[in-house]
């Protein structure tokens, strides 16, 4: 027996009751991650399994019965003496399965309740991108690829270039198709009707076709629930666009998946504005005069370390032992130059050095004399260090005082 799809023909139900025709436990429980445990197969459901690029609805399952206190079970209070919930739906080898976190007893009349508010939004999307697909056909001729709804929103493939020019002007349509509130109709014509009928379909299908009709706007064929009238999309934005095989791929979000990404976005431009202290339509400018700003420092810092680093190694003397310099003003390659410099002059190691007695020191130490790999084991040791290279030159950092340091190299 068959599961009958109530989601077919009603979008909108959210609630229904159904007998349980079959219940296992899914041998791959341990691996999943979502809690299934068990496949449960039903008369009925309401509830949406994966399909056509659509993540599948979820919700609960309860076995019911009248409140103990006769009053109330009169007013329709019930109990719930077993449930379960739907952490996913499949449809396999034609059975709508029902993947659940908990056991439901064979035979039982259940009453199911779908997680309305995701529901809701994945008939937003699912509606806008066929308004937006529609729209593309019709202005470009490109076909719809590939297509993901999912918690985390809508991509969707098409089979040519679009411009932001042409981005903008499909946004600009398909948020005038929400605004005149078309209806949204489901339909199943037949082969002969179909053949006559001008519709989108990814799919080479030849019978039992579900049309979805967006009036005027679009006709696709289609397995998932949509609003019935355009308004209810609540507004499309195409959010990004990027190159995708031979052609794009637009992310896009539509009704209250939208508008909460919008105010995510206005947050994070108010912080900005704050920060800045500008309006928040200018952040953009701010940003750019401050990047230019920062890279006009860089520059001055540059120049200053090479001025500085000419001095320390102009500072350097001869020795026949170690040299030993503590230094915090340069980057980690400039105190590697003048290592370099200082290791021409030293007869012994030339290290460098930067940090604090608090937290330790990071060094760079090079010799032309002392063969380095060995003598990196017996200074880590000594002073709590860790780090290597090659025979000529090491790095890593101590965990000692700039006096002990010293006092070891002999300086």
């Amino acid at each position: 027996m068959q599961t009958k799809k109530l989601f077919d023909q009603d979008s909108y139900l959210r609630e229904f009751t159904a007998v349980v025709l079959s219940c296992e436990p899914l041998a791959d429980a341990k691996k999943r991650s979502d809690g299934a445990a068990f496949a449960v197969m039903l008369d009925q459901t309401a509830f949406f399994p994966e399909g056509g690029g659509q993540t599948a609805d979820t919700g609960t399952l309860e076995q019911r019965e009248p409140a103990d206190d006769p009053e109330l079970a009169a007013d329709g209070v019930y109990k719930c003496v077993n449930g379960a919930t739907v952490v996913d739906v499949q449809e396999v080898g034609g059975e709508i399965l029902h993947y659940t976190d908990a056991p439901l007893p064979v035979g039982a009349e259940l009453f199911g309740k779908l997680n309305w508010e995701e529901r809701f939004r994945k008939m937003q999307n699912h509606t806008g991108e066929h308004i937006v697909s529609g729209i593309v056909h019709e202005m470009f001729g490109y076909d719809n690829v590939g297509f993901h709804l999912g918690t985390d929103g809508v991509t969707v493939d098409f089979n040519g270039v679009l411009t932001d020019e042409d981005l903008a002007a499909v946004e600009k349509r398909a948020n005038e198709a929400v605004g005149q509130n078309v209806p949204v109709t489901v339909s199943y014509p037949t082969p002969e009707e179909c053949a006559a009928l001008d519709y989108r379909s990814k799919l080479d299908l030849t019978d039992n076709i579900r049309i979805v009709t967006v009036e005027g706007w679009d006709v696709c064929a289609c397995c998932a629930p949509h609003v019935s009238q355009s308004g209810a999309v609540g507004g499309i934005k195409l959010l990004s666009c990027e190159n995708w095989k031979t052609g794009v791929r637009i992310r896009m979000l539509c009704g209250m998946d939208a508008l909460e990404d919008y105010a995510a976005r206005l947050e994070n431009t108010r912080r900005i504005s704050n920060l800045l202290s500008v309006p928040q339509l200018e952040t953009a400018d701010a940003v750019e005069r401050l990047m230019r700003t920062q890279a006009a420092e860089r520059e001055e810092t540059a120049k200053l370390r090479r001025a500085l680093l000419d001095s320390k190694i102009a500072a350097l003397h001869e020795t026949d032992g170690n040299l030993v310099i503590f230094e915090d003003m340069l980057d980690n390659n400039g105190l590697r130059n003048l290592v370099n410099a200082g290791v021409l002059l030293a007869g012994g190691i030339c290290g460098g050095f930067c940090g604090n007695d608090t937290d330790g020191y990071r060094y760079i130490i090079g010799s032309r004399n002392i063969p380095l790999r060995a003598w990196a084991k017996t200074f880590n040791t000594a002073l709590d260090g860790r780090g290597g290279g090659s025979e000529e030159m090491i790095q890593g950092s101590v965990k000692a005082t700039a006096d002990a340091i010293r006092s070891y190299l002999g300086v």
